[in-house]
């Protein structure tokens, strides 16, 4: 059984859409977006630099474009091929492309809704200095313990030992300088203290541009990030993606729920690498690809050709 994943906020280096542009139709698809995302996504994926593309305005849009790009030529257009698929999940962001590619929402209300979205975010950002850092190894009980002396939110829960905390800057240089022992703690390449209580005011906006999309049901399981369900229901699935803006992301209990299922094979769409490196720790034995560009296409296509035919016989 195989689950497409998309990434998050982080996962954004300069110039990674370059190699897309290559690609037939590419550069078109790219330009239409950009007039329902309100920016430029060609400038902004192939010529901006990192402080340019860190921007939550500016990187969340991008993304969400990537993760599309590289399903449409992994599973043709319309996501025609999603319906091989055992699960389908996006962390964070990365849950509105997921969406499209379950059948829940149009490619053009995607990105109306990363607009709105990752708009209404960058304003609460701009209130208050705030970032997230990644909490490497520790001691669960220390972490959460040093967590809520500093005051900081536990915004991500990627498993296997990484939590990402969420705060004021000055709350995240003072857990630096008091880190749990036996752990590391990195600051991320984010704009701000998401999935936390700092963003509440882009909630009501999330909400109101929800408010004008089509909705269908999922033809494919979603997984969801704010605890691990398979949501089957259309509108809830919409609804959790309004709610997921302030509420922490239970990325380890996605990964639970993909052993439930029976994972066998996890391909992680552009711009790859972070789900795919946890999958390599957290769900051992399993095949994993990150997407990073039109090379890595090929052996895309053969796991899923592969670990949907398995999934198919074991079912006959």
């Amino acid at each position: 059984m195989l689950v497409l994943v998309a990434p998050g906020q982080g996962s954004q280096t300069p110039g990674f859409l370059s190699p897309w542009l290559e690609l037939p139709g590419v550069t078109d698809r790219l330009r239409a977006w950009s007039d329902v995302a309100g920016i430029d996504l060609v400038h902004y994926g192939t010529e901006a630099d990192a402080d340019a593309i860190r921007d939550t305005a500016v990187a969340q849009p991008l993304l969400v474009a990537g993760a599309l790009l590289s399903a449409r030529e992994l599973l043709g257009d319309g996501f025609a091929g999603a319906a091989g698929l055992g699960a389908v999940a996006g962390h964070s962001v990365g849950e509105l492309p997921a969406a499209a590619i379950a059948g829940v929402l149009t490619e053009t209300d995607t990105m109306a809704l990363v607009r709105s979205r990752s708009t209404a975010m960058a304003e609460a950002a701009a209130v208050t200095d705030t970032g997230m850092s990644a909490v490497l190894g520790g001691d669960p009980d220390e972490v959460a313990a040093k967590l809520a002396r500093h005051g900081l939110t536990a915004a991500n829960n990627n498993g296997g030992g990484q939590i990402v905390a969420a705060g004021t800057l000055e709350q995240l240089a003072a857990l630096a300088a008091d880190k749990p022992e036996k752990s590391r703690v990195i600051p991320l390449k984010v704009a701000g203290a998401f999935h936390t209580h700092h963003m509440a005011p882009a909630v009501k906006a999330m909400a109101a541009a929800a408010e004008d999309v089509t909705v269908a049901a999922p033809g494919v399981p979603f997984v969801s990030n704010a605890d691990g369900q398979v949501v089957g229901d259309g509108q809830e699935v919409v609804r959790r993606l309004v709610t997921q803006v302030s509420n922490p992301v239970r990325w380890d209990l996605c990964s639970e729920t993909f052993q439930r299922l029976g994972v066998t094979a996890l391909i992680e769409l552009c711009p790859g690498g972070t789900l795919a490196g946890l999958a390599k720790r957290n769900l051992k034995g399993v095949a994993q690809l990150a997407v990073k560009s039109p090379d890595n296409l090929a052996a895309a296509r053969e796991l899923i050709a592969e670990h949907t035919a398995t999934a198919a016989e074991e079912e006959s």
